[in-house]
């Protein structure tokens, strides 16, 4: 059943060293944590042989914070983390996917470091020891004359806890919090030692505006790292480096390089340093945007990938009454653009006050221009910023058109936006590197963060990479964005799922439906708010999008979720300031979902009506994803029916063991039914990747397949140079006019095999019947018989 030419698992032979050092034809993403150990990843090993991928990609692994249960804090670049297996924990991982033939993807986060226990960081508990003098102290990108020679650290409950330190034995101590003392200056009361340190504890309201460290984000246990320097450089990556010419690691993932100085220059100098490995980066395009052609990458992390196959698969048909149904909840038109620029200025003025102060003291005065007018105006244009940021001289004309919009919606700024766009515009200057460094936070922080949370039009486009506003898109779009793809960034990673999605894709692949039932969908909806009202109403609206997408979900899971989404969306209720009365009653909505018998039956009764359709657009997505242009990975779990909301939702544990047997089933010669079992999708992933690493020449090109025939807007096919992908799009409409009918795929004469089912079909001059190719499942993959 596994096709022609294919070995049964566990008999290839094992991948040379050279060709794990090679791209890869396929990931599969592992969450290692100190539940799921470096040991437990290489006990998975064997089955990631069988599922089919060329190597495994794991989560950092390098030292990070006691407790973390992501790895992005790293606190040691020296060690490989203890709690999670340490350094003889990597060498079985690297020795178990040895000897399946499988290499090893490593993620790695050159940006920041983890700061929130000094004590566990050694760099920075060096630098707030000895300030300036630290060896330690370029590392760390620290606006010392801001500040008074002092690091700013927002810890204190509030000002006045400064009389609750303690010294003891022979360090500052805020309750459970450790800080170092500078040499000779611990006498006295813990006061007066706390006035001489190279280090000021203030209040964490102060972060805002006050911080003189570069954050990543907003985050203040995270310091920003000055990698640019050789030195730093050099020290950070000495580790992975080694265990990159010992063999023991074929690629990496490079974590955000937009918080970066010199991305390109980064970049250039990890693939010399690192032998040109396979190197992709975790960098978010803005629809249309494309990467530096000159970076040293193979591309991006698969966000851009992401958004092409999931727009593919939602009907813009459904745009104008979803529409209708916002504007209803909200009150008014939303206006997206608006809502983009206004969530982006809460975070200039807000939680990223501190880095835009800093910016206006790099850029210093402007002839005419006052303080209040040059903060202003650079604030709207990191608020009006298009793309994430720019590269000068890469980039510069979203700088150009960005200065030309503030102008003509702020002609009071003109004098200041026109003095910065002069500044800003000099490549490799400290000011315009800056700026780079913010508006990718800001973005981030204003649009994944509060926009997507903000606005509930149609949940399924909210993802990161995505634009809410464009809904939907068509086959024609889709090949031309793939051919693209291919003659661009052929080596790229593709993705659905990710730690970072705010939904997995069966979740998405299942919202997807609504917008084939737009109405249905909405007098539901009306149904609920009545029932059970919100003052929120696009808040519930999200929610209730969220839970028929993850249905069924335990309350714990939906109550976190809801909590954190109305937090983020900061509309109702803030992190900083929770606001009781509306928490519980968006928590007793979550309940109703339970408890009430009718709200309870209506979304029972709405998901049993939507999930096969959402099955069939998961399996049209996976196949779509595992077959276009690049470098696909599996987000661990997701070969099966993955209904997760946002992290830490998405890092559940994951059973292998029933995966295991599920994948022993199919190997034994048994095509699943599309249930709910999700067997169906670990056919599809496993006879995929299978196929991608036995037959590589299979997936060289791209040519998209014709349909004819009354349903042909409803199949997405084409060919990589041997293996056609044939993929339905749109289920509801395509059952409403009854089935596929005569649409045929204009496929060469001959015989041809599926490999997902093993069934044989004949295309003719008229073409090959879809109904016959699509008679078992909505997916096929063939080749030639």
């Amino acid at each position: 059943m596994s096709g022609p030419e294919m070995s049964e698992p566990g008999t290839s032979e094992p991948l040379s060293r050279e060709r794990r050092r090679a791209v890869p034809t396929a990931t599969y993403r592992l969450q290692v944590t100190a539940d799921f150990t470096l040991d437990d990843a290489a006990s998975v090993a064997g089955y990631l042989a069988d599922l089919g991928v060329s190597h495994a990609y794991t989560s950092p692994l390098l030292r990070a914070a006691a407790g973390s249960t992501h790895g992005y804090d790293t606190v040691d670049h020296a060690h490989v983390d203890e709690s999670r297996g340490g350094q003889a924990g990597l060498d079985r991982l690297v020795a178990a996917l040895h000897a399946q033939g499988l290499g090893l993807v490593l993620d790695l986060v050159p940006n920041h470091m983890g700061v929130a226990d000094p004590a566990e960081a050694p760099w920075w508990w060096d630098v707030l020891r000895h300030g300036r003098d630290s060896a330690h102290a370029g590392a760390f990108d620290i606006d010392w004359d801001f500040g008074g020679g002092r690091v700013r650290l927002p810890v204190l409950g509030s000002a006045d806890d400064v009389e609750k330190l303690e010294v003891v034995d022979g360090e500052l101590r805020y309750y459970d919090n450790r800080f170092p003392i500078a040499p000779g200056t611990g006498q006295g009361t813990p006061q007066e030692v706390h006035a001489r340190q190279h280090y000021e504890l203030v209040d964490w309201r102060r972060a805002d505006a006050d911080l003189n460290y570069r954050r990543f984000f907003a985050i203040n246990t995270l310091a920003g790292l000055r990698v640019e320097d050789p030195e730093v450089f050099a020290a950070t990556h000495e580790l992975v480096l080694r265990l990159v010419e010992v063999g023991a690691v074929d690629g990496l993932r490079i974590d955000h390089p937009d918080g970066l100085a010199d991305p390109k220059g980064y970049l250039d100098r990890l693939a010399e340093a690192s032998g040109g490995r396979w190197t992709v980066v975790e960098k978010i395009l803005e629809p249309g945007e494309d990467l530096p052609e000159s970076w040293s990458t193979a591309g991006t992390t698969g966000y851009d990938a992401l958004a092409e196959v999931d727009d593919v698969l939602v009907d813009p048909a459904g745009e104008a009454a979803l529409t209708a149904l916002d504007t209803e909840l909200s009150g008014a038109p939303v206006d997206y653009a608006r809502l983009v620029h206004d969530c982006k200025r809460e975070v200039t003025d807000g939680i990223l006050g501190s880095e835009v102060a800093r910016l206006v003291r790099v850029i210093g005065e402007l002839p005419g221009i006052d303080v209040a007018q040059q903060t202003e105006a650079l604030a709207e244009l990191l608020a009006g910023f298009p793309v994430y940021r720019t590269y000068l001289p890469d980039g510069r004309e979203h700088l150009d058109a960005t200065v030309a919009a503030v102008r003509e919606r702020r002609p009071d700024l003109t004098d200041a936006v026109d003095a910065l766009h002069t500044v800003l515009s000099q490549a490799g200057t400290e000011a315009a590197t800056r700026f780079e460094q913010t508006s990718g936070p800001v973005m981030a922080k204003g649009v994944e963060d509060s926009a997507y949370y903000r606005w509930a039009r149609f949940v399924a486009l909210n993802e990161v990479g995505g634009d809410p506003a464009r809904f939907g898109s068509t086959v024609e779009e889709f090949h031309e964005a793939q051919q693209r793809r291919l003659a661009r960034r052929p080596e790229s990673m593709t993705a659905l799922s990710t730690h970072d999605t705010k939904r997995s894709e069966d979740v998405r692949a299942r919202l997807a439906v609504l917008a084939e039932l737009p109405t249905e969908w909405a007098q539901l909806v009306r149904q609920l708010l009545s029932r059970h009202p919100l003052a929120d109403r696009p808040l519930a609206h999200l929610v209730w999008q969220n839970l028929v997408g993850a249905w069924p979900l335990s309350r714990e899971r939906a109550h976190a979720y809801v909590e954190k989404a109305a937090r983020e969306a900061g509309t109702s209720t803030t992190w900083t300031d929770p606001a009781e009365e509306f928490e519980n009653r968006l928590h007793a909505l979550v309940d109703a979902a339970f408890d009430d018998e009718q709200t309870n039956g209506a979304i029972e009764d709405l998901v049993a009506r939507i999930a096969p359709f959402g099955r069939s657009n998961s399996l049209a997505q996976k196949l779509l994803q595992l077959t276009i242009p690049g470098v696909p990975d599996v987000y661990q779990g997701t070969e099966l029916w993955d209904l997760s909301l946002v992290d830490p939702d998405n890092r559940r544990p994951v059973d292998y063991e029933l995966r295991r047997r599920l994948l022993a089933r199919l190997d034994g010669g048994e095509v699943p039914a599309v249930d709910e079992s999700g067997a169906a999708k670990l056919l599809v992933v496993s006879r995929t990747l299978r196929a991608r690493r036995e037959h590589p020449e299979w997936f060289a090109g791209y040519q998209p397949v014709a349909a004819t025939g009354a349903t042909a807007g409803h199949v997405v096919a084409f060919d990589r140079g041997g293996a056609v992908t044939v993929a339905t799009r749109l289920p509801v409409g395509l059952a409403g006019a009854g089935g596929w009918g005569d649409t045929a795929l204009q496929l060469p004469n001959g015989a041809w095999r599926d490999l997902l089912t093993g069934d044989c079909f004949v295309s003719d001059a008229a073409g090959m019947p879809v109904r016959d190719v699509l008679g078992r499942l909505p997916v096929a993959l063939l080749v030639r018989d």
